[in-house]
């Protein structure tokens, strides 16, 4: 499975895991539903789910990232005067030209499986795409000095076990095995004809783990809990400046999440649902970059610092069985608090609060296949881009001052089938 992904999506985490929740924000995707993707945030899930079911998902995500520029300065010492700002525009054979729109379309694909192997136990298997990130300013930019190009992707693999304890209370754990790859660009200097340097690191294989908890106290009623936990990787790869290179590593951790979902049935066709959901993106801090002899090599240091990631969902969805057999049509509501304010916001990920308007719908073709579609717009709000002393990518020469205006488009498709 392949994927990359864009920059609008809490910090470089990927929500776009099911076409039928596209459709409603997210909104109750903890808990049981027609679609087994459930299983991604709440591997309990399965425990609703009897016989073999697959599904595979598919979403096509479009964003637009215009990053203006205000002001960019090069501190330079001038005799009798000491270290002065010079603006880049007055610098002959500078890069002075726009940064443009960073967004880059991606397609993220999905694929779910569920079986019951007796009538308490049950198992399932997804393969996702839960990290990703790919971002291409203008290469010839006054930004260049933070960012060429990014690109971040994994793949997923979890196998998990779910039991149902009774018709009230389901329990399940999942393992995570996960590559992780990471290539980020930039140039050397300030100059139109400065080289790029590119960090390149992989890692074929971290692990972690995924638990969920279902409950039905009452009839029509369900709570959820998911848990995905953090995933350590020790990435490998090269440093490269024109044509020399070096080898290097470096260690980062990936964030954990719980989320907590509720579902209500109001009557037999509607149900409403929400989802709250925490990522511990706080310690997602600043990485060393380490050279073969072990020695860190301080221009190529990670700076993120990151603060904690929240999202808050609502939805609702309506079964048109009367009008027309097999429909299902959904809504749904959503704001994300981003990880990333101004403090630490830059060119390569420059990610804001947003706000989630989705619909979607269903249509039950016969008891085997079935179809889910959803679609998503985010309201992406604009905000500054203040690269300077304090700032965890700042370089302590060359201050960037900018904004950066957003909107994302996602089309989410689904195909279920029950064997």
């Amino acid at each position: 499975m392949l994927s990359t992904s864009q920059v609008f999506a809490g910090a470089f985490a990927l929500r776009e895991q099911s076409a039928a929740f596209q459709g409603l924000s997210f909104a109750g995707y903890g808990t049981a539903a027609s679609s087994i993707s459930t299983m991604f945030w709440n591997p309990a899930t399965i425990t609703a789910h009897d016989g073999l079911n697959v599904e595979s998902v598919n979403s096509f995500i479009i964003p637009r990232g215009d990053v203006n520029t205000d002001s960019v300065t090069l501190q330079q010492p001038i005799p009798g005067m000491g270290v002065v700002d010079i603006p880049l525009d007055i610098i002959p054979n500078a890069a002075t030209g726009s940064v443009g729109d960073v967004g880059v379309a991606a397609w993220l694909p999905g694929t779910y499986g569920t079986y019951q192997y007796s009538p308490e136990l049950y198992v399932g298997f997804s393969v996702n795409a839960p990290f990703g990130l790919s971002t291409k300013p203008n290469i010839i930019s006054a930004g260049q000095i933070y960012a060429r190009s990014s690109k971040v992707l994994s793949v997923n693999a979890t196998p998990m076990v779910g039991y149902k304890i009774n018709e009230m209370v389901s329990v399940a754990v999942g393992l995570q095995a996960q590559y992780f790859q990471v290539r980020l660009k930039s140039a050397t200097g300030v100059m139109t004809t400065s080289p790029t340097v590119e960090l390149r690191g992989e890692d074929h294989l971290g692990f972690g783990g995924t638990a969920g908890l279902l409950l039905t106290p009452f009839e029509g009623t369900q709570i959820g809990v998911g848990y995905r936990s953090p995933i350590r990787h020790d990435l490998d790869g090269q440093l490269k400046v024109g044509s020399s290179s070096q080898n290097i590593n470096a260690d980062l951790v990936l964030p954990e999440q719980v989320n907590v979902s509720i579902q209500q049935e109001v009557t037999p066709e509607l149900r409403v649902m929400g989802t709250f959901e925490w990522t511990n993106w706080s310690r997602f801090g600043s990485f060393n970059v380490y050279n073969q002899s072990g020695i860190p090599i301080p221009q190529a240091a990670l700076g993120f610092q990151y603060s904690d990631g929240y999202f808050l969902s609502f939805g609702a969805e309506y079964d048109f069985h009367q009008h027309v057999e097999g429909l299902t049509v959904r809504a749904g509501l959503g704001y994300e608090w981003s990880p990333i304010s101004e403090k630490d916001r830059n060119i390569r990920l420059p990610d804001t609060d947003r706000l989630w308007v989705s619909g979607g719908f269903s249509y039950q073709h016969n008891e085997n296949l079935a179809l889910d579609l959803g679609y998503s717009h985010l309201f992406a709000e604009s905000d500054d881009i203040n690269i300077g002393p304090g700032h965890p990518a700042y370089n302590g020469v060359v201050t960037y001052k900018g904004d950066v205006d957003a909107a994302v488009d996602i089309i989410s498709l689904g195909l279920r089938y029950k064997f």
